[in-house]
């Protein structure tokens, strides 16, 4: 039996083949797996490659006479599987590790906890008109390259830039800098995320989310660095290969659209405007900013005036959790779910005027009981419908009464109850404006 011989060489920069190609990603990722390196700091590294006597090309299987060697005197690997047509396959966006801007060494940690509060503020339209400029330029694609801007020319790079991060980032530390949320909730300027730990070169990508392109939401807008640039263009949800495997998140330094401020918190028709969430950073002990005292002022439209004696904000203080939390209890909700920092869904909820006021008082109302639907129709008078009506003025739902409210059933009555239903969320069937147990209910809370 021929012994092994083991050649030792360091893969050309320039050179094109498989087997060179290859190698450079398995040298820029190991120190990025390892140590969580630069490539740059690493390039003296050389990688020992088995080459049989009978010339087994390496990772292939398949011998030749003489050896398969390429022109420069490297063996030649083969190349990566094809995806699918015009799309990335896996391992074909192989990536850099973490490095500063131009592929300066960082003086900082590259783990742990990132401080939010240190975070550049992005718009969702700061991420994607950034996003688009490399799209524009086309960008090669490139895991040693930096571009003008100072970021690396591959796809963790490339979300690095749109999120304006102040280093480059790769697949394996990205997620420090977003908040983990449901592809239902994926929003333009988000990004999807697929780290393969057990084999980073193997499939690991990220992809920036412009948007749904089909009422189905099978099929969104994707920004991304692959092979041979920048492409904008569509992609089945999550990506073409590992699908299930992408996580999404959404950067943690995002902010509302510049322009919007506590003043403009209800429309032109007083309901309250839709504002995005600004992030969990900017929320709970040590925050100071104006996102605190939007949050305070929705929570004091929704019945929390009584947990604050000043402000509210722009100090986060024990106010601002209490009356958070009574928001969140309000909703039915308990455990981590009513822990009194405003999450995503606290916030729309906040931001829409959806879902159930704070009840009076330090607890729950006590709500009298229902008295059926029969009681709620044209031509019918009782207590019931009196009750209804003074309980509608008071949760804010009067303005079609142009006196009263009375014993007597009225439109007026109707188109109140309607109005409640609407701030629900409700629509259709469930907002026809009679009183059914849950409206009745919630109206009392």
């Amino acid at each position: 039996m021929t012994v092994p011989v083991f050649e030792e060489y360091a893969p050309a920069a320039d050179c094109p083949c498989p087997g060179c190609a290859r190698q450079r990603r398995e040298h820029a990722l190991r120190p990025a797996v390892r140590a969580g390196g630069h490539p740059a700091a690493h390039g003296a590294r050389r990688a020992l490659v088995l080459a049989t006597a009978a010339g087994a090309v390496l990772g292939g299987g398949a011998t030749t006479a003489g050896g398969a060697v390429h022109p420069a005197g490297h063996p030649l690997l083969p190349a990566l599987p094809a995806g699918p047509a015009g799309h990335a396959a896996d391992g074909d966006t192989p990536q850099g590790g973490t490095a500063g801007l131009h592929g300066r060494p960082l003086a900082g940690p590259t783990t742990g906890p990132v401080s939010v509060r240190q975070l550049p503020e992005s718009t969702r339209a700061d991420i994607i008109n950034r996003a688009k400029r490399w799209v524009t330029a086309k960008v090669p694609y490139s895991m040693e390259k930096y571009w003008t801007d100072g970021y690396r020319q591959d796809c963790s790079g490339y979300v690095s830039m749109a999120w304006n991060l102040p280093a480059n980032e790769w697949t394996g530390s990205l997620h420090r800098f977003g908040q983990k949320i449901a592809w239902a909730e994926l929003q333009p300027g988000d990004m999807l995320l697929f780290h393969n730990p057990d084999n980073p070169t193997k499939g690991s990508h990220v992809t920036l989310f412009g948007g749904w392109t089909d009422h189905k939401r099978t099929h969104y807008t994707a920004y991304e660095q692959t092979k041979p640039h920048t492409r904008r263009q569509a992609t089945p949800l999550a990506y073409w290969t590992n699908s299930d495997r992408y996580v999404a998140y959404r950067y943690l330094g995002l902010v509302a659209a510049s322009g919007v401020t506590p003043a403009s918190l209800t429309s032109a028709g007083g309901a309250p405007a839709a504002i995005a969430y600004p992030g969990a950073g900017h929320f709970g002990p040590g925050a100071h900013n104006h996102h605190v005292t939007r949050l305070g002022r929705m929570l004091v439209a929704r019945g929390a005036a009584r947990f604050y004696t000043g402000g509210p904000g722009p100090r986060w203080g024990e106010a601002d959790r209490r009356a958070t939390r009574a928001f969140q209890l309000a909703q039915g909700w308990r455990g981590a779910e009513a822990n009194g920092l405003p999450g995503p869904h606290t916030w729309r909820l906040l931001a829409t005027g959806r879902g159930r006021d704070i009840p009076p008082g330090g607890g729950r109302a006590t709500a009298p009981p229902y008295p059926g639907r029969a009681h709620f129709r044209p031509g019918r008078s009782g207590k019931h419908i009196e009750t209804l009506g003074r309980q509608l003025v008071k949760r804010g739902h009067g303005k079609h009464y142009t006196h009263g409210p009375g014993a007597r059933w009225s439109e007026a009555d109707r188109r109140n109850v309607q109005d409640f239903q609407r701030a629900q969320g409700w629509r259709g069937g469930a907002a026809d404006g009679y009183p059914g147990p849950e409206t009745w209910r919630r109206l009392f809370r």
